[in-house]
Formats: C-alpha cells, sequence, structure tokens
C-alpha cells in the first residue's frame, strides 16, 4: 500500500455521445448532454429580470453580448479563458435579447432600505422589495435574473459590519421583549427576525414558493469589458468567462443538462450529509445532498437537534434522525427518477458514527450497498509537492491504506497549462469508515464529482459537488427554517 497515483481527467458526456474532459470543449463542438435526447429540454428559454433601471439595462445589454461570439483578447489565455462560441451555439437553445418580464427598483428606496442599522430590518426590507415585485409577474418564467447593485451586496451579507445610515439596532433582549409586547410596537415584524442575514440565502429560500428558480448577480458582473480589470475593487475574469459562467447556469435552471458523467455507474448514487448551526445554542440543521449517476442534485432538509459534538465541527445524528434523513432523500429520488438504487455512498466532512450508520441502514432498501466516508478538506495538515516550480498535479491520490487516502482535486491543470488557485493546493482526506469499498474506487468517484458545478463552466472543483455545496444548502435550510417551501431540486439552492 501506500502507493502514489494520479488518476486521468474525468471525461464528460455530451450530445450525440460527444466525450471531452474540459465543459466549454464539449459544448462547443457536441452541445449540451440532453440535445438529440428524449428529454424535454429548454429550446426557449422565458425568463424574468428585476434590479434597478440601470442592472436591467446592464443584464440586458449583457445577454445581447452572450447571443454572439466572444473571443478572448489574449490569445495566449485562450487555453486558460476559452472563447465563447455564443448561446445558441453553444446550447442549441435560444435565450431572448428581450425578457419575458421586468421589473425596475426605485434605486433611492433600495439604497434606504439597505442602510437600516437594524441588520435583520435591513436585509429582510432588502429582500422584501424584490420579491414583492416578482410575486406580480403573472406568466410562467423558467427563472427569475435578480440584479443587485454592489451595495446590497456590501450591505445585507451576515459577514456586513454595517455603522452609518438610518434607524437604529435592536439587541437580542430587545427582539425577545417585542415579542412579548407586540401591542407596544406598531411598527415591528417579528418574522424579519426569523430569516437569514445573509440576502442570498434569505433570497433563495424566499424565493421557492415562486415555483422558478433565481440567478442573483451583481451589478458589477456585468460590465462588458473583454479584459481583467478592476471594477469597484473587483478583479474581473474575462467577458468570454463570465459569459461561460452565466450561460451555463441559466441554461440549468432553465431545466437543462449541460454535461453528465461519462461512465457513470448505473444504478450508484452519492449522498452529501451536511450540517449548519443554529442560532439557537447547541443545535443544528441537517440536510442531505443526492446526486445520481446523471448528475442531476435532490435536496432533502433534515431534522434540527443538538447534532454538535463537543468538537467543533463535528456532529453526529441520533437513529432515527439519521434513518429519516436518508428515507426521504431516496424516497424524493424515486419520486423524480423512479429507479431502483444498487449502491449508496455517504460523503460527510463529520466521521459517520455506529448509530448514525445503523439509521441510515435501516432507511436502505433490501439488497442496496451501502457505504459511509468521511470526506473532509485536509486544511492545516499534509501537503505535497513536486520536483520543479509547478504544484502537484490535480487528481493525485495518495492512498495510505485499503480504507483511507489523500487525492487532490486542486493542483496543477494539464488541459489548462496552470494552476488556477493562489495557495498550495490543499487534498481532500478520504476514510471509508462504514461499508465495504475500495478506497481506489471511491476516490475516482469522488473525483469525478468535482465536475458537477453546474453554476459555473471550470474543468473542475477543488471538492466533490456533495461537499462543495454542503455549506450553501445548509445554511439556506438552517438560517430560514420558517419557510413555507423547500424544492428538492438543486437549481434552486445554487
Amino acid at each position: 500500500m501506500n502507493s502514489v497515483t494520479v488518476f486521468s481527467e474525468p471525461q464528460l458526456e455530451f450530445a450525440s455521445g460527444g466525450v471531452l474532459e474540459h465543459p466549454c470543449d464539449g459544448l462547443t463542438l457536441f452541445g449540451p448532454a440532453d440535445n438529440n435526447t428524449n428529454l424535454e429540454i429548454p429550446r426557449k428559454i422565458s425568463y424574468g429580470v428585476i434590479g434597478t433601471q440601470n442592472g436591467v439595462t446592464s443584464f440586458c445589454e449583457f445577454v445581447k453580448a452572450l447571443n454572439h461570439p466572444i473571443l478572448t483578447d489574449n490569445y495566449l489565455k485562450d487555453v486558460f479563458w476559452p472563447h465563447y462560441p455564443g448561446f445558441e451555439e453553444a446550447f442549441h437553445s435560444k435565450l431572448s435579447d428581450e425578457p419575458a418580464w421586468t421589473s425596475e427598483l426605485d434605486t433611492l428606496e433600495l439604497k434606504r432600505l439597505a442602510t437600516d442599522r437594524d441588520d435583520h430590518k435591513r436585509v429582510f426590507g432588502v429582500t422584501s422589495l424584490f420579491l414583492n415585485r416578482m410575486r406580480g409577474a403573472k406568466k410562467p418564467l423558467d427563472f427569475f435574473v435578480v440584479v443587485v447593485p454592489d451595495f446590497v451586496f456590501t450591505n445585507c451579507r451576515a459577514i456586513s459590519r454595517f455603522q452609518v445610515g438610518h434607524g437604529h439596532r435592536i439587541s437580542k433582549r430587545e427582539q425577545r421583549l417585542r415579542a412579548q409586547m407586540l401591542d407596544f410596537f406598531e411598527s415591528y415584524e417579528p418574522e424579519q427576525y426569523s430569516w437569514s442575514l445573509d440576502f442570498r440565502f434569505q433570497m433563495k429560500a424566499r424565493a421557492m414558493e415562486l415555483n422558478a428558480p433565481i440567478q442573483i448577480i451583481r451589478e458589477s458582473t456585468l460590465r462588458l469589458a473583454k479584459a481583467e480589470r478592476r471594477v469597484g475593487g473587483r478583479q474581473l475574469t474575462p467577458l468570454s468567462d463570465r459569459a461561460w459562467n452565466l450561460s451555463t447556469s441559466l441554461y440549468y435552471k432553465a431545466g437543462g443538462k449541460p454535461w453528465r458523467l461519462n461512465g457513470a455507474r448505473e444504478g450508484v448514487c452519492h449522498v452529501g450529509i451536511s450540517f449548519m448551526d443554529t442560532e439557537t445554542s447547541n443545535t443544528a440543521t441537517s440536510a442531505a445532498q443526492m446526486f445520481g449517476n446523471d448528475g442531476d442534485g435532490i435536496v432533502v432538509p433534515g431534522d434540527e437537534g443538538p447534532w454538535a459534538s463537543e468538537r467543533k465541527g463535528r456532529y453526529h445524528l441520533n437513529k432515527e434522525s439519521a434513518r429519516r434523513l436518508l428515507s426521504n432523500a431516496l424516497a424524493a429520488h424515486h419520486s423524480l427518477h423512479g429507479k431502483k438504487l444498487k449502491e449508496i455512498f455517504l460523503h460527510s466532512r463529520s466521521a459517520i458514527n455506529e448509530e448514525e450508520f445503523e439509521g441510515y441502514q435501516e432507511a436502505c432498501p433490501e439488497g442496496t450497498k451501502l457505504v459511509a466516508v468521511r470526506v473532509a478538506p485536509e486544511r492545516m495538515g499534509l501537503r505535497l509537492f513536486r520536483a520543479g516550480t509547478q504544484p502537484v498535479l490535480r487528481g493525485t491520490f495518495w492512498e495510505v491504506s485499503p480504507k483511507r487516502g489523500f487525492l487532490w482535486g486542486a493542483g496543477f491543470k494539464p488541459r489548462l497549462r496552470a494552476y488556477d488557485g493562489e495557495e498550495v493546493p490543499q487534498p481532500l482526506c478520504i476514510d471509508i469508515q462504514h461499508g465495504d469499498a475500495d478506497v481506489m474506487e471511491v476516490a475516482k468517484d469522488i473525483f469525478a464529482l468535482t465536475k458537477l458545478n453546474y453554476n459555473s463552466c471550470r474543468l473542475g472543483e477543488s471538492q466533490p459537488a456533495t461537499i462543495h455545496f454542503s455549506r450553501t444548502v445548509g445554511e439556506i435550510l438552517a438560517s430560514n427554517r420558517t419557510a413555507k417551501s423547500h424544492k428538492p431540486h438543486f437549481k434552486y439552492y445554487i
């Protein structure tokens, strides 16, 4: 044992059975995976746009650019930043220059709401302004595009430290007093304190009632600049790269499948188990993200409870909650796909103990193989270097035992002739904790799952989709527990 292997870059499947490793190459040469299939695919996309006058205009101008080829300025960078052929050429679908529905917000009103010193009131007010307008869209839409000014992005996040503005901060004690003495506070809205302090997470959760996914984008991202330059302190990538990323996300949210994993085993699914602390002391909420062999994702909320252990960042469900979480995920999978599963691989950043695994086993149909794997970034420990000036190759796998190994999803990418990170690449520690499986095959599956991010059009991420999106999904569910609608489709969460 104790051997080092470099996996080949996982291949992706596109239209007409075309197979390539980079999604930009495959979409350019073949088109999306769901083209020429029996699947119902989006041939003509209907969408709505909401934002300030500048935001709506900027997005419409950006869409016009998406409908034409965009070349990378510097030919030396066309490997790292591939040329963009145009939306219809890449996705075999029409994205109209004119939205089916638009709504322009008053900039001064939006700034007033976004400068309230009460954190909850500020984020709730801004989200409600967008959402109330979106409820007025009468015609069915494939998705909404929410264009936010950069001051909303700056002021309306959980990490925002807002000092200037109007109004005053409401302490936790005052929130409790107001909840008990509502008659003395005529303008008090207790609901606003039940939602996330992050505009993006709150918007995603509350907008699910509209039955259409949303794409949130900053106004500065829509600048029609063909080369990298700073815009309001941001370092933008070339226009071709932003065009690829946004187009892929819009096609996916319209119901399309840009690509699928080539050679994925039939009847095999991977389930990411995630946790997120709630504001209530010593409690956390759980969730599951399931990815089948077709690559599409399903999200299922789990129980809230005292799952956090003494060690920070570690969580454990009880047996019944574990059983219920996986059982609900399997029921959602059967409802959407109707296919029997042969193997289920659980991925969790936290270790899975015996009690949890017993609960998961009870949820599995008879004859279905279950394997529990801890998949966690090795942030402070092991690093690997190779001779020369370039970092370790992406896909390097160090097998240290039949049940344990380290996988580098980040690293030098031969297809790009570069390493697209800034720090020394960190590996993923892979531990098979329960069940029988070959760690080499488990690592290959995890490596393939690094290519299932339909929110961008990149060669691959450093983490598999089951782990990469765990914080986002967990935050949307944990910090918005009063949401009345939870959609199982993954496109509502990214």
